[in-house]
């Protein structure tokens, strides 16, 4: 009986816990995430920028007999798109990178403060990461301004529904894990029980 108490506390402990902060992310795996991400999208970014200038490097081969010069053309053309993707993917990996950890950041935060996580959070770090960016962004003051603006509002619009979502999947698939928690639960003491009378039987 004392274990069956115990195990109901354990559960419904697990499972204010898990409804509070529910859907929250770790922030440092979503960093390295964006990081590797952002690595990703910059590389082939660049390799794909750099594929266009085949063209141009096979018309100065075809313009030169040299096979020293057609080597040397070849070498500068690969040193060239090496330098562009390996600048496209650290550049895309800090810009991707700092967005995640800014954008998780907050909404842990909020989380924290609030003593709640939904999809206000999620909408007000997207918004204030977003504008955050828009402000950084060059320019004159009046552009940053309206990067902000626009920031913000795109932010909190996009934020919001995906926010939603996003934690409706998580509290249907926590559901799920609980009801298959119970009934491992429930069929563990039936089995105890079960082999408690058997043993019973056997003394008598």
């Amino acid at each position: 009986m004392g274990e069956t108490e115990n195990s109901n506390q354990r559960q419904d402990e697990r499972e204010r816990s898990t409804s509070r902060f529910l859907g929250t992310g770790n922030w440092g795996t979503a960093t390295v995430m964006g990081v590797l991400a952002g690595i990703l999208y910059g590389g082939s970014k660049e390799a794909a920028a750099s594929v266009s200038k085949d063209a141009e490097v096979m018309l100065k081969l075809g313009s030169t007999t040299d096979k020293r010069e057609q080597y040397q053309l070849m070498r500068d053309a690969m040193e060239k798109r090496f330098i562009q993707v390996a600048r496209g993917s650290i550049v895309g990996g800090v810009r991707l990178g700092i967005f995640t950890a800014t954008f998780y950041g907050l909404l842990n935060l909020l989380a924290d403060s609030r003593g709640v996580h939904d999809a206000f959070n999620v909408a007000g770090a997207g918004s204030a990461t977003a504008a955050m960016f828009g402000l950084i962004l060059p320019g004159s003051l009046k552009w940053r301004a309206r990067n902000v603006l626009l920031g913000s509002t795109l932010g909190a619009g996009i934020c919001f529904p995906l926010g939603w979502l996003h934690i409706k999947l998580v509290e249907k698939a926590n559901e799920q894990i609980l009801r298959s928690d119970r009934t491992g639960e429930t069929n563990t003491s039936a089995v105890g029980a079960a082999i408690k009378r058997l043993e019973g039987s056997l003394k008598k």
